[in-house]
């Protein structure tokens, strides 16, 4: 089942030529760096600057491409209580939290009712099941996924709702040594489906690097750090519950929302 909210993304052609530099890797060559228990950094650049980064990194990284296409489209539906609770203890500052999500990824036609949770040493663990794609919106019926959440949840079916929906774009890094794992996503939109209210994040790119030990070297943090570009917590679901619902609170993320209008001007 598509949405018909959030506005179709187009493919970027500004990457078209850099993207060609690269050598490619596949879904499954990739699985290699799965990483479902992981730590990783994540930043936020300006999208004008992907292009420079990308150049930079074409040596020194595979690129994921699925049927010959390096941009996967992906479609999230994140699930919370009616107050909020999920987005209120991460904004809260507590370590340890928890996200609920149906994420459908379009390349490969396959969708997930995913629980994600961050421990109090921020590394995160991802657990999954598989969902009809025409479930996407009524996940919380299906048998299985009631079940996986007893199981991985303290959060009830009855006490959920869908909160916040997104649609983005994302390019998928390996590098050469298979240690480690990037994702870029640009283009992101948000759909509120309490508020009906819309949001995007167009004018800058979310990169996530995700690695198994804090101690490797990783070449795409050398070369942001030369851009000048220092890593910075992000979460999609608690920036765009702000973009998009006036009524929760924000007060930790003024300053976030300032870095990302400040980017999206440079």
């Amino acid at each position: 089942m598509e949405s018909q909210k959030i506005a179709a993304a187009t493919r970027p052609d500004d990457l078209a030529e850099v993207l060609h530099q690269f050598h490619t890797i596949t879904l499954e060559e990739i699985k290699a760096v799965k990483l479902m228990s992981r730590v990783d950094q994540k930043y936020i650049i300006p999208r004008q600057r992907l292009p420079e980064l990308l150049d930079a990194l074409s040596g020194c990284y595979h690129l994921q491409t699925i049927a010959d296409d390096p941009i996967a489209d992906y479609h999230t539906l994140y699930f919370d209580t009616e107050d909020l609770e999920m987005y209120t203890v991460h904004h809260n500052k507590k370590l340890q939290r928890q996200k609920l999500r149906v994420r459908c990824y379009r390349s490969t036609q396959t969708t997930f009712f995913e629980v994600k949770n961050k421990n109090n040493r921020g590394r995160t663990n991802k657990t999954r099941i598989v969902v009809p794609p025409t479930e996407f919106y009524d996940c919380m019926a299906n048998e299985a996924v009631r079940d996986f959440l007893a199981h991985s949840s303290s959060y009830t079916p009855e006490r959920l709702l869908p909160q916040l929906e997104n649609q983005f774009q994302r390019l998928t890094l390996a590098n050469y040594g298979m240690t480690e794992r990037v994702t870029i996503d640009l283009d992101i939109r948000y759909h509120n489906h309490q508020t009906l209210r819309d949001g995007d994040l167009c004018q800058v790119v979310v990169i996530e690097v995700k690695y198994d030990s804090g101690s490797l070297h990783s070449d795409i943090k050398d070369q942001l750090n030369d851009m000048r570009l220092l890593p910075r917590r992000m979460s999609k679901y608690c920036i765009g519950t702000v973009l998009t619902n006036p009524a929760a609170k924000y007060n930790r993320f003024k300053d976030k929302l300032r870095y990302i209008e400040k980017m999206g001007r440079r």
